[in-house]
């Protein structure tokens, strides 16, 4: 495998594992024993030695005496009483990325039906997106979306607690922003006293990575679509105890820190317009969102953002929020 020489490749790491597989369809991560699987239903397909530094991975029995014996530095077998299993195991750094994205990729095929791989490793041509909604449109949303009990209360106190500036730097922010995406139903599990933070932690940890663009949706670059796009991709493979944020909840954290820039979603949104979650879909989810916006600002006749989403009735509101809102109400409500 490979051809590469050390000096080239990038090697592997737990973060490209998990990466790699919860970009799979049905994969779930699990601690067991204390070891980090991940399983499509009871299924294991791939598992980390406790110390993270072996992975074993599904693999043909019948071909593994083969992988072992040309890569020896690599591959080694499984224990004797799983031999009887379809598995093998690896050194986790001596592979590189493009090894593992091979083998973690193999793995989950062969324990998932024929038909969910081929949908996603030869899925079908994205559906056709919506054209751009006329104002008339956004402000029927909006008279709809301002009808709904309390809709802005959150997201006003959420603001005010962060002083308008999300910095997850501070310990402060990281526990607003916790409290407000619980808020919206993304059920992610307060620490208890003692118990370290793990989603505070891997969101400061994030955050020094990646610094996204602040310009307004319509005036986004590519460059800084695919920058959101990675730094979203990472958010969502977030670990958070027993589970990863996921990708609703990265997409509502990438709003909450850049509100005029990111247009979120949610599950039914994704699908309904990409037929994924991905990063490659989120990247496509802002271009669509950007597209929208350009189209929203001309048929105003210029005006500015502010001045526009106040004339369709959502002031305060950005037009990337006001833009998710009809999203919401034309495909998520009307369900």
């Amino acid at each position: 495998m490979g051809g590469r020489t050390s000096e080239e490749r990038a090697v592997a790491t737990v973060d490209d594992v998990r990466r790699l597989a919860l970009s799979l369809p049905r994969t779930e991560e699990h601690l067991i024993r204390d070891r980090v699987k991940f399983r499509i239903g009871s299924i294991v397909y791939l598992a980390l030695s406790r110390d993270e530094s072996e992975l074993g991975f599904a693999f043909p029995k019948e071909e593994r005496a083969a992988l072992v014996a040309a890569e020896p530095q690599k591959f080694f077998l499984p224990r004797e009483s799983d031999l009887r299993f379809h598995w093998v195991e690896a050194h986790l750094a001596a592979l590189d990325v493009e090894e593992l994205t091979e083998l973690v990729t193999e793995a989950w095929r062969m324990v998932v039906p024929a038909k969910v791989a081929r949908a996603h490793l030869d899925p079908p041509a994205a559906p056709p997106l919506p054209p751009a909604p006329s104002l008339a449109e956004l402000r029927s949303s909006a008279e709809v979306f301002n009808g709904f009990a309390g809709v802005d209360r959150s997201w006003l106190a959420f603001r005010e607690e962060t002083g308008r500036a999300l910095d997850l730097s501070l310990a402060a922010h990281r526990g607003a922003l916790h409290r407000w995406l619980n808020s919206w139903g993304c059920r992610i599990r307060y620490p208890r006293e003692g118990e370290p933070d793990t989603f505070g932690e891997g969101l400061a940890a994030w955050a020094r990575r990646h610094a996204p663009s602040h310009a307004p949706l319509a005036r986004l670059t590519p460059r800084e679509i695919a920058g959101f796009a990675a730094a979203y991709e990472e958010l969502a493979a977030l670990p958070i105890g027993r589970r990863s944020l996921g990708p609703t909840a990265a997409a509502k954290a990438l709003y909450a820190l850049r509100p005029d820039s990111v247009m979120p979603w949610d599950a039914a949104i994704a699908q309904r317009l990409h037929g994924a979650r991905d990063r490659a879909a989120f990247a496509r989810h802002l271009e669509l969102g950007r597209s929208w916006a350009r189209a929203a600002i001309e048929e105003s006749g210029g005006l500015d953002e502010a001045a526009l989403c106040a004339e369709i009735g959502r002031p305060g509101v950005s037009l990337a929020k006001i833009l998710d809102e009809h999203l919401y109400v034309t495909i998520t409500y009307a369900a």
